[in-house]
């Protein structure tokens, strides 16, 4: 299936979207364009005011996530976040529904010592639940990269394939709409 998105051609073959419709992949988002690099010193996680945050050029791919997601028939997925302001505003901005914060899904962009093992608990928690709805989840580059090899930049989705591995089943990678 061809798409246009922002004004080029994109293809993302029909299969990968069934399967994310079907509950047999899920759809993992980096967050929206949120200028800058990491978080500022000190930030505070429950403190978005201290936290790199998204820009109207972000709340724009993340409305525009929820337009396609719709557009292919995913209209009330599971939304899962990392609990970093940037992506709960990116699952939010979506308009698909209630968002979930998953601390699997955390960046550890300053405790890289810690990628094995969160990588792997994200792998589980998802693993662990009921196939069915489309899920969709948002998190970072660094939890994305650890997970699957790619390096997203931001806004890009890849649709998963599940059960979820190491390095995950790509199906299809997704530019920001």
């Amino acid at each position: 299936m061809a798409l246009l998105l922002g004004g080029s051609l994109h293809v993302v073959a029909d299969s990968a979207w069934d399967a994310l419709r079907d509950g047999r992949a899920l759809l993992l988002l980096r967050h929206a364009t949120a200028p800058g690099l990491g978080d500022p010193p000190g930030f505070v996680l429950d403190d978005c005011r201290s936290q790199r945050n998204l820009d109207e050029r972000g709340r724009q791919e993340a409305r525009r996530w929820g337009e396609l997601l719709r557009r292919q028939w995913i209209e009330r997925p599971r939304l899962y976040s990392s609990r970093w302001c940037r992506a709960l505003d990116t699952a939010r901005e979506m308009r698909l529904g209630a968002v979930q914060p998953l601390p699997a899904l955390d960046s550890f962009f300053e405790n890289v010592e810690g990628a094995e093992w969160q990588t792997r608990a994200l792998c589980e928690a998802i693993n662990a639940l009921p196939r069915g709805a489309p899920l969709v989840l948002v998190s970072h580059q660094v939890n994305i990269t650890a997970l699957s090899g790619v390096y997203p930049v931001s806004g890009e989705g890849l649709i998963l394939a599940l059960p979820l591995t190491v390095p995950a089943r790509v199906l299809a990678r997704i530019p920001p709409p």
